[in-house]
């Protein structure tokens, strides 16, 4: 990983703070993204502190704001002239449904529109910079789920588990299509479960039901060390080189749930976020 540069976002927590400090171990010169800038601005000192290393920055972005992605792409693009990794780890989890300030129902537009306009605002960066690598963070939880395309936005019910998995689902959708697009352009595009992790995934919700949420989770989960070991050899490992349209667990390509697999889902799918994120031309 010498030399290259790495994006990771949602780093200040959980397997994406791992992933981003164990890649500047590695050598890269990593940009860790998060929405907070005290809590940003934290986590780089202490990247910096225990590895030894200054080979580390940060950009702040919301992923519930369109906007904010923008300036975060924009900003990156005004500082460093290639991309060789772009880690989508950003994510969140609703409880209760809410809806960002553009009226998007929130678990759908962080873990799923987030990372598609993010992406594509810097894919022509990231052709430029190949051979290079494009991360998703999906999750075991987008298995049994199917996207309801008459009521993506879970207006009409609305469970937190269920826009959890959707969303998952979504970024499988994304990565396998992306994949498609993005043949021969040695830019690969692999998606992964980390395994049931003990993160803050819950923490934007009440603060009570996500405390409740955050000491079962501890119990039973697994630390964040190896959560984010599958994302750092996807980031890193030289054995992947090449290898595109995966889901991957446990460092190994898996089969996803076969709804993931519908081409015909996923196209549609592509539209509509191009529509919602403004891409559409």
């Amino acid at each position: 990983m010498q030399n290259k540069i790495v994006m990771v976002t949602g780093a200040t927590d959980g397997i994406g703070k791992v992933t981003a400090r164990v890649l500047v171990e590695k050598g890269a010169q990593v940009i860790v993204v998060g929405r907070n800038r005290a809590k940003t601005e934290k986590t780089v000192a202490e990247i910096k502190q225990k590895t030894g290393r200054e080979s580390v920055d940060y950009l702040l972005a919301d992923f519930a704001s369109p906007t904010e992605i923008h300036q975060l792409a924009t900003q990156f693009q005004a500082r460093y002239d290639r991309l060789d990794v772009l880690v989508n780890n950003a994510g969140t989890m609703m409880i209760s449904r809410k809806e960002t300030a553009d009226h998007l129902e929130t678990t759908f537009a962080v873990n799923h529109l987030g990372p598609f306009l993010l992406t594509n605002l810097l894919l022509d960066l990231i052709k430029a910079s190949a051979p290079a690598r494009i991360v998703n963070v999906s999750s075991g939880a987008h298995k049994g789920q199917a996207l309801d395309f008459d009521d993506l936005q879970m207006e009409r019910s609305y469970q937190g588990m269920v826009a959890y998995g959707r969303s998952k689902l979504a970024n499988l959708y994304f990565t396998y299509e992306l994949a498609r697009q993005l043949a021969g352009t040695g830019v690969t595009v692999n998606a992964l479960h980390p395994g049931f992790v003990a993160t803050n995934l819950g923490s934007d919700n009440i603060p009570l039901i996500g405390g409740l949420v955050k000491r079962v989770i501890n119990l039973v989960a697994m630390n964040v060390e190896k959560g984010a070991q599958t994302s750092i050899y996807l980031a890193s490992a030289p054995e992947v080189d090449g290898v595109t349209g995966k889901y991957f667990v446990d460092c190994r390509p898996v089969s996803s749930s076969p709804v993931s697999y519908d081409e015909t889902a996923a196209r549609r799918l592509w539209q509509i976020s191009e529509a919602l994120t403004g891409l559409a031309t």
